[in-house]
């Protein structure tokens, strides 16, 4: 006589046990695009600031350019004109507030810089 093996169940009992690992992989994955985007926000941040103190050779005009130009709060915009190059640095603190995986990662600091030459009037 031959004995029937009954597996039934067992999809189950993996499926429970590996949707958990799929679920934060997904998740991980998510704050790493929410990171990647935000690097991307203050690289142009930079870039906007540098061109707009290099052709108005003025810092207020870089830092309200690189405000204008994300929509990143709150990010921090030093502008240097020095020698005849203006130097945009932005600084943004990246909170990693993605479910459950957010409270596991600590917040990133993103920070970018451009260097452009002051535009003769």
């Amino acid at each position: 006589m031959t004995r029937v093996r009954r597996d039934r169940g067992q999809s189950t009992v993996e499926l429970a046990l590996g949707l958990p690992v799929v679920c934060l992989f997904l998740l991980a994955t998510v704050q790493v695009a929410v990171v990647a985007r935000d690097r991307l926000a203050v690289q142009v941040a930079a870039r906007e600031a540098a061109r707009a103190a290099s052709v108005a050779a003025d810092v207020a005009s870089g830092r309200s350019a690189a405000r204008r130009a994300v929509r990143l709060a709150p990010l921090d915009v030093d502008v240097d004109v020095a020698g005849g190059l203006v130097t945009a640095t932005a600084t943004f603190v990246d909170h990693t507030d993605v479910p459950v995986v957010g409270a596991l990662l600590p917040d990133v600091r993103v920070s970018a810089s451009v260097t452009m030459a002051v535009e003769p009037p």
